[in-house]
């Protein structure tokens, strides 16, 4: 535990540190929380290009070894696990080893952990009320206490502000960003683009994260002149240029969204956002930050997709207004600072219910011995 006064030690873990939203929600945490009240360092299993990120905010960074020694070296007040949810009894064994005070997880899927160790979990984080709500109906859980709570993924909207820029260029193109995993696709994402192209003959589609499949895709269509595959972006800065490439971002994933940080993102931009439901019990959180006819359109076939994206690309004013919608829904619900501000009141709370736990305990231990 820290010295009084001291600020208080704070260890976020994770499994990577790769260029995943959830790498990037835990890099966006521990470089806006207070550094007068929290000391936090990171410990992740494998290594990746967030630890230079996060090293040059002067975050210390662990990778790899034995977690119990450097539980017992930093002796943080809490621990903050970034996990899918799914049970991970090692870790937890030697959080209850090391005696870790509180133990926070943000629960990237919401998944549910039924093992013994999960106990130790004194709160849980879901990054989107969808995921809250799905989590406590199919757990038959009472998810309105305090130990329970909805904690959005943190968003640098103020950079998103800063760097976006309206572009008439830009007027006719549309574009898509992921990894380029087939599990982050839709087929909308292609299907829609022949539907498009009769709407709108000049369109262009630019994609970050395409398949191999997808390119086949498109080049067997002769739609090579239409789409342009371009280069993953590593920084906020690259991805702002991206957005300011395009007017509309399509959105198409068939595994769904338990948030959506790239539709955060893009709305931070001021763009608006086409995606689609996911049939129950996927994730479906992208329809809680894509407001039908307010910060974005949602389709459910192919055809309607590209006439949602056709109406956003014919209609500028429409369309900026939807985007002008957006920005200010992930400024008021997703901004870092803001979401970052609320992790903190969150660890307060952990750490003056320990302490008064604490408390009670030495006080029966006293009496006791009397």
């Amino acid at each position: 535990m820290s010295a009084v006064g001291a600020p208080i030690p704070v260890l976020h873990i994770t499994g990577s540190l790769g260029l995943g939203g959830t790498e990037k929600t835990l890099q966006l945490f521990v470089s806006h929380l207070d550094k007068a009240r929290f000391s936090p360092s990171v410990f992740a299993f494998e290594d990746g290009p967030r630890r230079a990120m996060l090293a040059a905010k002067g975050i210390d960074v662990f990778v790899g070894g034995d977690l119990l020694v450097i539980l017992q070296r930093l002796r943080p007040a809490i621990v903050h696990l970034h996990r899918p949810g799914w049970p991970d009894p090692k870790v937890l064994r030697l959080l209850r080893l090391a005696g870790v005070p509180a133990v926070v997880e943000t629960n990237v899927f919401g998944r549910f952990d039924p093992s013994p160790q999960a106990k130790i979990i004194d709160r849980h984080l879901f990054v989107s009320r969808f995921c809250l709500e799905r989590y406590g109906q199919m757990n038959q859980i009472n998810v309105k206490g305090p130990r329970y709570q909805v904690l959005y993924n943190p968003v640098d909207t103020d950079l998103f502000a800063r760097y976006s820029r309206q572009n008439d260029a830009v007027a006719h193109c549309v574009g898509r960003l992921s990894r380029p995993d087939p599990g982050k696709w839709s087929a909308l994402a292609l299907e829609m683009l022949p539907h498009l192209q009769k709407h709108i003959p000049d369109m262009t589609y630019r994609v970050i994260g395409g398949t191999p499949k997808a390119k086949q895709w498109v080049h067997t269509r002769g739609l090579d002149d239409h789409v342009k595959f371009c280069e993953a972006v590593h920084t906020d800065e690259e991805l702002a240029d991206f957005f300011n490439s395009i007017s509309v971002l399509a959105h198409a994933n068939d595994t769904g969204e338990s948030f959506g940080l790239v539709i955060a993102e893009a709305m931070a931009a001021g763009l608006p956002v086409v995606t689609h439901p996911c049939p129950s019990p996927k994730d479906n959180a992208q329809l809680e930050l894509v407001e039908h006819g307010q910060t974005g359109l949602i389709a459910t076939t192919a055809e309607e997709y590209a006439t949602a994206v056709a109406w956003l690309l014919n209609h500028p004013r429409e369309a900026r207004a939807m985007g002008e919608a957006g920005r200010a829904k992930a400024q008021r619900l997703y901004r870092a600072q803001t979401v970052t501000r609320q992790l903190e009141t969150i660890y307060q709370d952990l750490l003056d219910s320990s302490q008064t736990t604490a408390g009670h305990s030495n006080e029966q231990a006293s009496i006791q011995e009397i």
